[in-house]
């Protein structure tokens, strides 16, 4: 299995020790502090923000949304989630990566690999943002192209919905255990 994150179908076996040692079915225990919750709730949050996003462009390829609502609804979600998940990824990189490196020596490859996910995770964003500021531009402009500029948002957020989803949940498998394992060096 490749560990790229466009080839990759689940965190590859050498990063998987610390989800064995606390399985996703464990994590609503009491041990699971509030760090460790925390992010799932961020992770979370970006999970809702995808998911509505790709129901009001579904609504309005299926001709159940007028332009201008999806315009009008997509647009502020998109400016929130660009915003919070890359905001979320440079605290993660910045702060928390390298603590997780000096705790868990063992996982920093496992933590490299993540980082190369915010990497590519960077060029999704910056794809999503561009996408969705020629969508915004083609509405107030009433360009004649708008719809094409809709679609290739809605591909855009096609292409980004499942690398971003893949990335999370790897993610999770790594840090919640890990958090969990070192809850006292990871307090709120």
């Amino acid at each position: 299995m490749s560990d790229e994150l466009a080839a990759r179908s689940g965190l590859p076996t050498a990063y998987q020790y610390l989800v064995e040692d606390l399985p996703r079915l464990r994590w609503h225990e009491p041990q699971v502090g509030a760090t460790a919750r925390f992010w799932l709730q961020m992770h979370g949050g970006f999970r809702h923000q995808a998911d509505a996003m790709t129901r009001l462009t579904s609504g309005w390829q299926s001709g159940n949304l007028p332009l201008a609502d999806l315009h009008r609804h997509l647009i502020p979600i998109l400016q929130g989630f660009l915003q919070h998940l890359d905001g979320h990824h440079n605290i993660e990189t910045h702060r928390y990566f390298p603590m997780m490196r000096q705790l868990e020596p063992r996982i920093g490859a496992g933590i490299d690999l993540m980082d190369r996910d915010h990497d590519a995770i960077h060029a999704i964003l910056e794809d999503l943002f561009r996408s969705g500021l020629a969508f915004h531009q083609a509405v107030i402009g009433r360009a004649p192209d708008t719809p094409d500029a809709a679609a290739r948002m809605a591909e855009t957020l096609d292409r980004a919905t499942p690398l971003l989803a893949r990335h999370l949940e790897d993610e999770e498998d790594i840090v919640v255990p890990l958090i969990t394992r070192h809850a006292d060096r990871f307090q709120v």
